[in-house]
């Protein structure tokens, strides 16, 4: 093994932290029919497979982030680009909860992977312009993981509320 893919402290908690904020997204959903998957029981646009498929392709576009930089990041600038980041948010009538789910295991893989190899978790990229980051504003790999923590959090939190008010089901008691 490499000093690049030896599994640090530092590596092991983010694995860890991953790994635990995934499963409660994924344990939220489970036993959904794709029906329900894409239902919006809440007065938001949320619905359970839309966020499983956000959470999945946001980790997926992170990742490129951080080995092509920010152009694998850019925002949509025409009606194709935009209309395909909104697709993100629904369970399209010819998806799956299980295809998504599915998906989301693969890109996880992957991301995985990158946390145990990739050789400086200090590396940086500058951010993409966008309305939403600071201008000139720059990310390192460890950040862009902190960052799909914290989005898998608060998607799995939204998730949980859905799905309570769904069928009454609580991911935690």
């Amino acid at each position: 093994m490499t000093d690049a893919t030896t599994l640090t402290a530092e590596r092991a908690d983010l694995l860890e932290s991953l790994a635990a904020h995934r499963h409660f997204l994924r344990f939220t959903v489970q036993g959904l029919t794709d029906e329900q998957a894409r239902q919006r029981p809440t007065a938001s646009e949320l619905t359970l497979g839309g966020l499983v498929k956000h959470v999945a392709h946001q980790e997926a576009g992170w990742v490129r982030f951080v080995l092509e930089g920010p152009d694998a990041m850019a925002t949509p600038t025409d009606d194709v680009g935009f209309q395909t980041w909104a697709d993100e948010f629904v369970l399209r009538p010819e998806e799956t909860l299980a295809g998504v789910l599915a998906e989301y295991v693969q890109i996880a893989a992957r991301t995985d992977e990158l946390v145990r190899t990739i050789p400086d978790l200090d590396a940086t990229h500058p951010l993409p312009e966008a309305p939403w980051f600071p201008p000139g504003a720059v990310r390192s790999a460890r950040r862009v993981f902190l960052h799909i923590v914290a989005e898998t959090a608060q998607h799995a939190g939204h998730a949980d509320i859905l799905r309570e008010t769904l069928d009454g089901q609580k991911t935690m008691g």
